[in-house]
């Protein structure tokens, strides 16, 4: 199982170098930020930092969109990395939440994302792509590699994510909607004719570690509340969609954004976001990871059995570092091989 860590890019940049050359020594694989270029730095300059201080860290957003940038653009940047430092690169991509709304846009629609993935794909790795209607090609590209790894929810995009990406990214930690969700991606690539075993699976979540004390526990439930919070943002979009009671996602996961009121941007990501006060106890409990090592190993096992290929740790409360520390010691090396 591999494991990547996740940071938004708050300035000042060179920390997040700092930490992502860290998380590298500490055994994570991958190195994720956000990437809402209003709310934080522009993520494609910190990644050239990142490949520079790491040997063999794969860095990519949690998640680009189809909409902030031209498809062609998104491309040039990641086959531009991969040139310099090998093909160390991963596209997360999604419909854009905060990146797009908090510009006063809406998301791109399922069917935006999906010629986005083949067209950024197919530039990236040196072939044409039809790109608003026009044949675009990088010429300078010689054997590029680019894996996209889709985020979603609900049941058309889980569909559209078998269908056409090499991998999917779901941002929560429950086992029982990880198994749904993972299952549904599968059957819809084994539908497509495609083998639904070559796809890669991520579970990105906040984990924070207590010391196994009530006060701890009740700590780390208000760093990560956030959180529910980001994902009732997607949960809503669903509800809207399909309806409460439709039957077409999981009702747990539909039921706790019953008294969600509004959502202000200003504090998206962050602990003590004022909006996410109706998120319960235990929506945080199931979504992120909390607790003592141990509890952390044992979700971590439980995730892995379900076809989990990667662990994604969200590290945006108060104990970066220490967290990042104690997967090093304690969590990674009981789950690689």
């Amino acid at each position: 199982m591999d494991f990547g860590l996740v940071l938004q890019t708050d300035p000042p940049g060179a920390r997040t170098v700092e930490r992502m050359r860290r998380a590298e020594e500490l055994g994570f694989t991958h190195g994720w930020t956000f990437d809402s270029c209003v709310l934080w730095q522009e993520p494609f300059v910190l990644y050239s930092r990142i490949l520079a201080a790491t040997e063999l860290l794969r860095v990519g957003p949690m998640v680009t969109n189809p909409s902030t940038r031209a498809w062609e653009v998104t491309a040039s940047a990641f086959a531009t990395l991969n040139e310099m430092y090998g093909p160390r690169t991963v596209c997360g991509i999604g419909r854009g939440d905060s990146a797009m709304r908090v510009a006063g846009r809406r998301p791109a629609t399922l069917a935006r994302m999906e010629g986005a993935i083949g067209a950024i794909r197919d530039l990236a790795e040196g072939r044409e792509a039809d790109v608003d209607g026009a044949p675009v090609r990088l010429p300078w590209v010689e054997s590029g590699r680019l894996p996209v790894w889709a985020a979603a929810y609900g049941p058309k995009a889980l569909a559209m994510a078998g269908r056409v990406a090499d991998g999917f990214i779901l941002q929560l930690a429950d086992p029982s909607l990880t198994e749904w969700m993972v299952d549904a991606v599968r059957r819809s690539a084994r539908e497509a004719g495609r083998d639904p075993d070559a796809l890669s699976i991520c579970v990105a979540a906040p984990a924070y570690v207590t010391d196994g004390t009530p006060e701890g526990l009740a700590h780390a439930r208000e760093q990560c509340r956030w959180f529910g919070g980001m994902v009732g943002n997607h949960v809503a979009d669903l509800v809207a969609r399909y309806g409460p009671a439709s039957g077409a996602v999981p009702q747990e996961l539909t039921d706790y954004i019953r008294e969600r009121r509004g959502y202000d941007y200003a504090h998206h990501g962050r602990t003590g976001n004022p909006d996410t006060a109706f998120v319960p106890d235990a929506i945080v409990d199931r979504f992120c990871v909390l607790g003592p090592p141990e509890e952390h190993r044992r979700r971590m096992k439980e995730l892995r059995a379900l076809g989990v290929d990667q662990f994604a740790l969200y590290a945006m409360h108060d104990a970066v570092d220490e967290v990042a520390v104690t997967y090093g010691a304690e969590v990674i090396p009981a789950l690689r091989g």
